[in-house]
């Protein structure tokens, strides 16, 4: 197919380029400077709302990965603004122009998070489990609500709900390792709040596969079957690198280092399921 990308520099992003070219596909990049590399582009400002509408015409299906990083930096009023507006008003822009051409791309995969469940204990959550009430629940339902242009031109739309995708340079581990390798890792919090994780490869395995397949719609919990605890995650990743894991960062210092986004990112628990990629046939590389 003739695939359009945004987000293509991005960890999960650029490793989706390389396999969907591996695939054979044709990849098209939307991009906001030109691309280093010689893959065909369309250019678009989404704080601008500007797109080049004429570029996305011929495409077949699209994939939609691009966002401000909410791990990096403090959730100030001005940070959680990027963050929102980075995901919806990019979102309804894309899909506001696909839904003008003629005939639309057959489907779009658009990136959303499990952050839309909020906090949640030990409950079990599938995809029709209601949205939590904290921020980042907020921006996950106002995410997924700005694909229904391309949705009411006819698209089949897939919002991939993504949990902590694993994967070596970047992402999660990227700021874990040093820290664990030093010997310096422990548990966070109570360490009872389930981590929903996912391996790269099946990441980017799950939006290949939604691509594909005709049953899958809406959204689609991208995790891999078995969640963990953090105290679990914790005492695994020490011995996988055969480091002690005796520190314990009590909840209160974590919420003084890092505020709001504590509570989100480190705090939170979110015990998923992935009903959907499981009932659509999906085989997990790393379950």
């Amino acid at each position: 197919m003739k695939v359009l990308v945004s987000g293509s520099t991005g960890f999960i992003g650029s490793a989706l380029v390389d396999f969907l070219k591996e695939q054979g596909h044709e990849i098209v990049l939307l991009v906001r400077t030109a691309p280093v590399s010689s893959e065909a582009a369309v250019f678009w400002d989404p704080a601008l709302g500007v797109i080049d509408a004429a570029g996305l015409e011929g495409l077949e299906a699209a994939v939609h990965l691009s966002g401000e990083s909410i791990a990096q930096g403090r959730w100030t009023r001005a940070k959680k603004a990027r963050i929102r507006d980075s995901r919806v008003a990019s979102t309804r822009l894309l899909c506001e122009s696909l839904a003008r051409l003629k005939p639309p791309p057959g489907v779009l995969v658009c990136a959303s998070a499990i952050g839309y469940y909020g906090n949640r204990g030990e409950e079990f959550l599938d995809e029709g489990s209601p949205s939590g009430n904290d921020f980042l629940a907020e921006v996950c339902r106002a995410w997924e609500a700005a694909t229904a242009p391309a949705a009411g031109a006819g698209a089949r739309v897939v919002n991939v709900r993504f949990g902590a995708v694993l994967g070596m340079g970047a992402g999660v581990l990227a700021g874990m390792l040093p820290v664990f390798k030093l010997g310096l890792g422990g548990i966070i919090g109570n360490g009872r709040q389930f981590v929903s994780w996912v391996a790269l490869d099946d990441a980017i395995g799950a939006i290949d596969h939604a691509l594909a397949t005709e049953s899958l719609e809406g959204p689609v919990n991208v995790v891999a079957p078995h969640p963990v605890t953090n105290y679990t995650f914790t005492k695994t990743l020490g011995e996988v690198l055969g480091r002690p894991t005796l520190f314990h960062m009590p909840r209160f210092v974590v919420r003084m280092a890092l505020g709001e986004m504590a509570d989100a990112l480190l705090l939170a628990s979110q015990r998923v399921e992935p009903r959907k990629l499981a009932n659509a046939g999906y085989s997990f590389k790393y379950a």
